[in-house]
């Protein structure tokens, strides 16, 4: 599949805002392109023609551009299809939803092609795992927990170890509960959490699993938004295997997970 093959949905309110991206778009070769200025036409009409990715401003008329991909989110049609977020916005209380619920990327305005690019290759490397007949056995051996308190994170990253053909796969709500399953002696071949989680946070189940439990070398993915350098230098030192930042890159989780278990003596 090539870039000039992706059918895309933007929906951005500005009239100027939208043919700038969509001048972008076309200059990757992009043609088949949807424009909607509100987020529920635009819906209706995914519903009825799914697109392969959604580019979306934050402040919709009708709704914001989180409500936007929660609806996608909650529903089997739309579930998969790629989100990208394009905007000025820089407040946590806004963008902490839409790096939760599995947008691909989230561009400021202005972006600059580059920018554009790594989306884009992004996007089109997930459609075409998640698409791909491959039956390669890679990884049909590796066991993966996930561990997330968001029910859309665990979701989203369950849908990128899909498209890497990875079926074994267990999810937990927070480190407490992890935990539990790791004491009662479940064994993975890789650990995916977040940091920021009530009960047992990431740090904690890292500390433990390296510290008192059965299997303490298995490689840990922690995946994050938290920007404070002091905490992240933390986790690094409870001995996380890698650290990826939310809103999750697809290429770059799975360069990291091919790294992680090939490094691992399985």
């Amino acid at each position: 599949m090539e870039l000039s093959n992706l059918y895309v949905t933007v929906i951005e309110p500005s009239k100027v805002q939208r043919h700038i991206i969509i001048n972008q778009l076309n200059s990757f070769g992009i043609e088949k392109v949807e424009e909607f200025e509100e987020g529920k036409p635009a819906l209706e009409h995914m519903l009825s023609t799914p697109p392969d990715l959604v580019l979306s401003a934050m402040h919709l008329p009708d709704m914001t551009g989180t409500d936007l991909v929660t609806q996608m989110r909650g529903l089997d049609s739309l579930e998969n299809i790629t989100f990208l977020l394009i905007s000025s916005e820089t407040h946590y209380r806004y963008l902490e939803p839409i790096r939760q619920a599995g947008a691909i990327a989230i561009l400021p305005k202005p972006f600059s092609r580059e920018e554009m690019r790594t989306a884009l290759r992004s996007t089109l490397d997930y459609i075409s795992d998640f698409e791909s007949d491959s039956d390669s056995d890679e990884y049909d051996a590796l066991r993966v927990l996930i561990v997330d308190d968001s029910t859309l994170s665990r979701k989203y990253i369950q849908q990128m170890l899909d498209s890497l053909s990875i079926s074994s796969v267990d999810t937990a709500k927070d480190g407490a509960e992890a935990l539990q399953m790791i004491d009662d002696g479940r064994r993975y071949d890789l650990i995916i959490t977040d940091y920021n989680m009530p009960n047992v946070d990431g740090q904690e189940l890292t500390e433990h699993i390296r510290n008192h439990s059965e299997q303490p070398t298995v490689p840990i993915l922690m995946v994050t938004s938290e920007q404070n350098e002091s905490r992240l230098a933390a986790v690094q030192s409870a001995g996380v295997s890698a650290i990826c930042s939310k809103p999750l890159s697809y290429d770059t989780v799975k360069q990291l997970i091919e790294q992680l278990v090939t490094d691992y003596d399985l």
